[in-house]
């Protein structure tokens, strides 16, 4: 069973984040991709964050535009922080026999990850997708892994690094929108559209709850 996992503060969810998902598990052929709100975000918020029950919502919501995507509230069960180990784990012990997990995340979040609880550990667990920035080599991917210490060694096949638990970190393209949740919240709140940047049924959702400071009208 080959599943992805792409997590996130998804405050809110939108279409960069269904289309990265959407490719990934096409190319590399996974029966599903599970999208996990984080319920507490580790790293500090220098803002509220939406309670997550909103934001799972949205996520359903999102996840049924494509048969290959599903919500999973795992995080939001457990109590703390959201640690990716934690789900990790979690889910080598829902899913039997054993999956082999792909965890999808942007070079930019890769790049911070000696700031996650046991580091060292999660590559034990999945294999890692990284997805590129715009104009970006996988030449800048190999210096800083080699600085995490943490056995990498490459391969025959390109952009393909191999760790010593026989897993394997992709460094793969995707379409890159230029959306974030972010830009989304602040369209919002000044009252302006957010149409085609997420999917209509998040943004009807939005609405409806008054989030991020929306009155309520039908933009």
């Amino acid at each position: 069973m080959r599943l992805g996992i792409l997590g996130g503060t998804f405050d809110p969810i939108h279409l960069g984040h269904l289309r990265v998902a959407e490719e990934i598990g096409e190319e590399l052929e996974l029966e599903k991709i599970y999208l996990i709100p984080a319920a507490v975000p580790p790293h500090k918020e220098t803002r509220p964050i939406t309670p997550f029950h909103h934001r799972l919502r949205m996520t359903q919501l999102a996840a049924e535009e494509s048969p290959m995507l599903e919500a999973l509230d795992l995080e939001g069960r457990r109590q703390g922080l959201s640690y990716s180990i934690e789900t990790l784990k979690e889910f080598h012990k829902i899913f039997k026999p054993s999956p082999i997990l792909f965890f999808i995340l942007g070079m930019d979040a890769f790049q911070e990850i000696r700031t996650w609880k046991a580091y060292e550990r999660l590559f034990d667990y999945a294999n890692f997708v990284v997805i590129n920035r715009p104009g970006s080599q996988s030449e800048e991917l190999k210096p800083f892994l080699l600085s995490l210490d943490v056995g990498f060694g490459g391969s025959d096949k390109e952009n393909t690094f191999v760790h010593p638990s026989g897993n394997v970190l992709l460094y793969k393209e995707a379409t890159l929108m230029d959306i974030s949740s972010t830009q989304i919240r602040e369209l919002v709140a000044s009252g302006k559209t957010v149409r085609f940047l997420i999917p209509e049924s998040v943004r009807a959702y939005l609405v409806e709850k008054g989030l991020y400071g929306s009155d309520g009208s039908s933009r």
